[in-house]
């Protein structure tokens, strides 16, 4: 366990530095805008392109791990809408939902899975990206819909996957994935100039993207005066850190035993990916769609702070 935290600790002490930089003031909060543009723009695409051209392309189309891992997401949407729904209406209930089954992939997952584990773990990682950012997204954000009056629930829902998928093609992540895949199927090589290039920039992927998550965090705790039910977050934080693991686990052993080709390696990959925190980038979707954003915020900060301890645990049994 010790030899495990001494990895882990450089990425939650980058986390916690821009918590604290951004709360004692040192970062303005009007910079860190500029910090996600740059990871979100140019250094997370860099990293997701390298990862993928650099892996076989049959692991980015690994149909089991798309299976298991959308089966998992599934059930852990539908159990937090179904338990939450009724107190807390359609919208605050689906994006509770989509906050307890999206880890942090981007922005923690992906340089601290390939610290861990080394490259083998890109292939699950992106396709589990492109699952969270397409699928179970756009899921969430059209249960959210189901609160609209007039019998409008059901266009207004279409018109929100409508418009989230327009938000998909925006976003550089999935084109880099995209383009890494195709690299890999083609063999095509970079330049060396741009070669080197998207190395630097992939390279300064994992400091700032861990640095901005702490500085997201710090604001959304300085600008949010609402008070919340501690029944209202934390038992959603303990599921995606505890719950959601042990779901893909369970699924996954269940797989491989009715005959599913999903080697062990891949599971474990998958386990450690759900005991990740909830994803940060959930609260700017909150806050577009008019839910409870404090609530979000809240669920982010625990499980990520939580996430020290049992994402270090998780990796000790499962390695």
């Amino acid at each position: 366990m010790l030899s495990v935290l001494l990895i882990t600790f450089p990425f939650f002490a980058l986390v916690a530095c821009g918590f604290a930089a951004t709360w004692r003031g040192i970062l303005p909060q009007a910079a860190i805008p500029g910090l996600n543009a740059f990871v979100l723009y140019f250094a997370l695409p860099c990293m997701l392109y390298r990862f993928g051209a650099q892996t076989p392309i049959h692991q980015l189309l690994d149909i089991n791990v798309t299976l298991v891992y959308l089966f998992c997401a599934t059930l852990m949407v539908g159990a937090a809408v179904l338990l939450t729904r009724r107190r807390l209406g359609w919208n605050d209930a689906a994006f509770g939902a989509l906050v307890a089954a999206f880890p942090n992939t981007g922005f923690m997952g992906v340089p601290m899975l390939a610290a861990l584990l080394g490259a083998q773990s890109a292939g699950p990682v992106i396709v589990t990206m492109a699952i969270d950012m397409v699928i179970t997204t756009s899921a969430c954000i059209a249960l959210s819909r189901l609160d609209l009056a007039g019998g409008q629930g059901r266009n207004g829902a279409w018109l929100a996957v409508s418009n989230s998928l327009k938000g998909m093609a925006s976003n550089p992540m999935p084109w880099a994935i995209v383009l890494g895949g195709l690299a890999s199927a083609m063999g095509w090589v970079l330049p060396g100039p741009v070669d080197k290039t998207v190395a630097m920039l992939a390279a300064a992927a994992s400091p700032v993207a861990l640095f901005t998550i702490g500085a997201v965090l710090a604001r959304s705790q300085m600008n949010s005066h609402e008070r919340v039910a501690v029944r209202d977050y934390v038992p959603i934080a303990l599921a995606k850190l505890v719950v959601h693991p042990l779901l893909v686990w369970a699924v996954g052993q269940a797989a491989i035993a009715m005959g599913l080709p999903l080697q062990h390696e891949t599971l474990v990959v998958l386990v450690l990916l759900a005991a990740l925190p909830s994803a940060s980038n959930v609260s700017l979707l909150t806050e577009r769609y008019g839910a409870h954003s404090g609530r979000v915020a809240r669920i982010i900060l625990v499980s990520t702070s939580l996430a020290f301890l049992s994402f270090s645990a998780a990796v000790a049994l499962m390695t």
